[in-house]
């Protein structure tokens, strides 16, 4: 068992948004949170717009594979924020559910996925400085 925090972002296809989350959590916190993504119908691959938009600022997405949403996973995560996927993700009691109305990048070019990656990033140094705060030096 661990002591850090542990966060699973859903969105239905697991390609776009809650890649983009994963990443930047990932990204910003480093080590201080398990960082888990799944969707609800996940696509064969992730959305190369926003490989390519997290590109931009650094971050290499390529890697990335959508994975299928499963109770485990919800089950092992201490917060769930969905994106988009309604219903689809089930509820555990003692879990902290959250749901970011953030617009579906499918489909789109890189020019509009560019303001949703900066929405995520804002929520998710907002997620961070809640659940796992920088130690003070």
């Amino acid at each position: 068992m661990t002591d850090k925090p542990s966060v699973l972002f859903v969105c239905v296809h697991n390609a776009g948004r809650s890649q983009m989350a994963a990443a930047w959590l990932t990204h910003l916190a480093g080590d201080r949170v398990e960082v888990r993504s799944a969707g609800s119908a996940p696509a064969g691959s992730v959305n190369p717009a926003a490989v390519e938009a997290m590109r931009e600022v650094g971050i290499d997405m390529s890697a990335a594979t959508p994975r299928i949403l499963t109770v485990d996973a919800v089950r092992a995560s201490d917060v769930c924020i969905t994106m988009g996927c309604g219903d689809a993700c089930p509820v555990f009691p003692g879990k902290r559910y959250l749901d970011w109305k953030l617009e579906d990048p499918a489909g789109q070019g890189v020019e509009a996925v560019r303001p949703i990656r900066d929405e995520i990033k804002r929520l998710v140094e907002g997620l961070i400085a809640d659940i796992a705060p920088a130690p003070s030096a």
